[in-house]
């Protein structure tokens, strides 16, 4: 089995070539915010990202995702913090008690559908091993998902503990990998490769200079839009494209968004929602088998801003959002796998069309 790190000399594509772009090496602006100095949801100061990508010949394609909130104990300083549902066909441990208390008492753990529960226990085994934890008899692991079982043979459950505390303890902070790694190596969104992505926005300082990152799992359907240009119809690649047409949007989404602006539970709850606004920008509508889920969080809890602060907030995680959801497109890497083989987006393909539809330049 080979387990892949953090390493991002491994974005490259099947050939061996070059880096696949992400939106903003094309010069594709998304909405009006500037992005942070990476673009990543680790632009948030302290939080941290770790993927282990899980492969085994064309069987096995998964793996996870930890992000951590900040380097320390995060059951000893707990962060405040949201869950959003969009649609709840989808299994999302620790939801519950995350929007009963309002906080975030672990790394944020990503995988695939029937390893939910590996990942909880082994999640459990971290953080009661923390020095401090010793005498600590409960805690809530936070493990999202989605089904990756298309390229991956979801049945094995191939996610053992090591993977888990390999991510998490390999979290760290500047680039974020994207595309087909860690929970994101076997997922599949708008009939094309997806994964990991992420993206940031920047607050103007006038408006107190706040950072909103976000990072996705995109494993979701529907009709691909990019920055406004219909890509999926002109693809001939997407949801109800004809009266025979069996395709589905169903599957999932798992939509992480952190932020150095104080806020409490119920303001983060509010900033959750508007990232579902983002989702639906791209083109998905959330289908009866879709799970949409958001899980926010804020790194600071001194002065909590004002409600009418919030709205700067919300339109930087519409955009963080969308475009996140595009990298992990645009990044991912076609991968052969367990039922068949997912093509990644078609680069050049994919630039025409925002070409003629004036996203990009001629």
């Amino acid at each position: 089995m080979l387990m892949v790190p953090l390493v991002l000399a491994g974005l490259v594509n099947e050939a061996g070539g070059q880096v696949r772009p992400r939106l903003s090496d094309w010069g594709v602006r998304v909405g009006v915010l500037p992005r942070g100095p990476h673009n990543a949801i680790t632009d948030v100061a302290g939080v941290r990202v770790g993927h282990v990508t899980v492969v085994e010949g064309d069987s096995i394609n998964t793996g996870v995702t930890a992000i951590l909130p900040h380097g320390g104990n995060p059951f000893r300083e707990k962060v405040p913090a949201a869950v959003v549902v969009g649609n709840a066909f989808g299994k999302l441990a620790g939801a519950l008690q995350v929007n009963e208390l309002g906080q975030l008492e672990s790394p944020i753990v990503l995988t695939c559908t029937l390893c939910v529960g590996r990942a909880w226990d082994a999640t459990v085994s971290y953080l009661l091993s923390l020095p401090g934890n010793e005498t600590v008899r409960s805690v809530n692991p936070v493990i999202g998902e989605t089904n990756d079982g298309f390229l991956n043979d979801i049945r094995a459950r191939p996610i053992a503990a090591h993977h888990v505390h390999d991510a998490i303890r390999g979290a760290t902070s500047g680039p974020v990998e994207e595309g087909s790694v860690g929970a994101g190596r076997g997922t599949v969104a708008f009939g094309w490769k997806g994964g990991i992505g992420t993206a940031s926005r920047q607050v103007p300082q006038g408006m107190g200079g706040w950072t909103v990152g976000v990072l996705v799992q995109s494993n979701h359907g529907g009709i691909l839009t990019i920055a406004g240009a219909p890509v999926g119809q002109a693809l001939d690649r997407y949801y109800l494209r004809g009266a025979l047409d069996d395709s589905s949007a169903d599957g999932s989404i798992m939509i992480v968004v952190a932020t150095d602006a104080p806020l409490d539970h119920r303001q983060l709850e509010r900033l959750g929602r508007r990232a579902l606004l983002g989702l639906a920008r791209t083109g998905s509508p959330m289908t009866h088998g879709s799970g949409d889920f958001v899980i926010a969080f804020a790194t600071r809890r001194e002065d909590l801003l004002a409600d009418g602060s919030l709205s700067p907030l919300f339109e930087a995680v519409v955009e963080a959002t969308e475009e996140a959801i595009y990298n992990s497109l645009l990044r991912a890497t076609t991968v052969r796998g367990f039922r068949g083989t997912v093509e990644a987006i078609p680069l050049e393909a994919t630039r025409t069309i925002l070409v003629k539809h004036g996203v990009l330049p001629r």
